[in-house]
């Protein structure tokens, strides 16, 4: 067995490569990712390249692997990206490009959700890969293309673990009932979106990691809020459904109102694990938010599932409240 320990977050595309040289000079027979999110988007990709006969550039997209993989085992260390039980791994594909893998194929035969495997995670990077599952759950519940009984079951009962523990996990980093919560959670939270795909949260999220190389899951915090509100006059009634499950009791009011509260309550938790409100706040320049807007235009594979249309002008808007609101 041999160890490959290179790769960082946002892994690029030569990352990706020198794993590949390293499993096909040592005649490897199978991958076992460990790590974060973009370790185990890594091993899945690995696995693919060397099993089967494709180049890199084609296998991006939906439903572009052809061939066969080399057997897969996933064990993650953070609760997060639930990337041990998606189809889909995120690769860099240029200074500010990203570009996703899409296909069944990328499923592994074993996954292995240890809480152990999570102890010692600081806290802000619970924070961070905590929320970023929320926003799995929140958008898979909400995504306007295959939504069905199982995506959101799955999603209800993601929130429910991971809305009642993140807080414990973020303070209180060894209790371990907190830990496997948020590692369950965040499984259930992939499971959802694998069957009913993420939308503008992420579509958004994705240019704040390419240029100012935010991790994926604050990218995801800091235009969550503002882009609930984008949607609310569309999808209000289903996240008042979401409402009562995340603040944990039932919330008064209409359709509206419950989503207004739900929205503040996840603006308070952004506050409560201390993760930057603002784009302002995470270091995002006022003079790219028009080159950002832009950039998130071109993942229609994730605007198409949004359950409002985002023209450029709305995604510009979005980015310019994200950069001035306050918590």
């Amino acid at each position: 067995m041999q160890v490959f320990d290179q790769v960082r977050e946002d892994p690029p595309e030569e990352t990706v490569l020198a794993a590949v040289d390293q499993a096909k000079n040592m005649g490897a027979e199978g991958v076992i990712g460990f790590g974060g999110g973009s370790s185990l988007d890594v091993a899945k990709v690995v696995a693919v390249l060397v099993g089967g006969s494709q180049a890199l550039s084609e296998i991006y997209g939906v439903g572009m692997v052809t061939g066969k993989r080399l057997p897969l085992i996933l064990l993650p260390t953070t609760a997060g990206t639930g990337s041990e039980a998606t189809p889909v791994a995120v690769i860099t594909t240029g200074e500010t490009t990203k570009a996703g893998v899409s296909s069944p194929v990328l499923l592994p035969d074993v996954a292995v959700l240890d809480a152990d495997l999570t102890f010692g995670l600081p806290p802000a990077v619970t924070a961070m890969t905590g929320v970023d599952a929320m926003v799995h759950a929140i958008e898979a519940y909400t995504s306007k293309r295959l939504k069905n009984p199982i995506s959101d079951n799955l999603a209800r009962q993601a929130l429910h673990l991971l809305a009642r523990n993140i807080r414990t996990a973020v303070t209180d980093g060894g209790n371990r009932k907190a830990r496997e919560a948020m590692l369950l959670g965040a499984c259930l939270a992939g499971q959802a979106f694998a069957n009913a795909p993420v939308a503008a949260v992420h579509a958004l999220a994705y240019p704040l990691g390419g240029h100012f190389h935010i991790p994926h899951g604050l990218s995801n915090s800091l235009v969550l809020p503002t882009v609930l509100e984008f949607n609310a006059p569309a999808a209000s009634h289903l996240y008042a459904e979401l409402a009562d499950i995340v603040v944990g009791e039932p919330v008064p009011g209409d359709d509206m109102a419950r989503t207004q509260a739900l929205i503040a309550y996840l603006r308070e938790l952004i506050d409560a694990v201390a993760l930057p409100a603002t784009l302002a706040e995470a270091g995002v320049s006022e003079s790219s938010l028009e080159q950002l807007a832009e950039d998130a235009m071109a993942q229609q594979r994730l605007l198409v599932n949004n359950p409002r249309e985002v023209s450029l002008d709305d995604a510009l808007a979005i980015y310019r409240a994200a950069y001035g609101e306050q918590a």
